[in-house]
């Protein structure tokens, strides 16, 4: 990631019990955006950096599921973590 732009970091969570899509469960940016991915990774989360998805889901509220325009961008990120944690 460029050093010149703040670093941006989006939390998802997906329950297809309760949740028709994933939800954003925090965002941030700078020192905020860092402890999102710090907290991730203390707790085994895997971490994607994929700058134009980070873009579109920062739009987003917290608690806001995404929009149907995205699920294919947000099936490819779960995908990759579920391999994450196949490994």
């Amino acid at each position: 990631m460029d050093k010149n732009y703040p670093k941006k970091a989006i939390a998802l969570k997906y329950d297809r019990a309760t949740n028709s899509a994933p939800k954003v469960t925090a965002k941030g940016k700078g020192k905020v955006a860092q402890k999102i991915i710090d907290l991730a990774r203390q707790h085994d989360i895997p971490v994607k950096d994929d700058p134009d998805l980070i873009e579109v889901l920062s739009s987003l509220e917290i608690d806001e599921e995404i929009p149907s325009e995205i699920y294919v961008a947000v099936a490819e990120l779960l995908a990759f973590v579920y391999s994450m944690n196949s490994k």
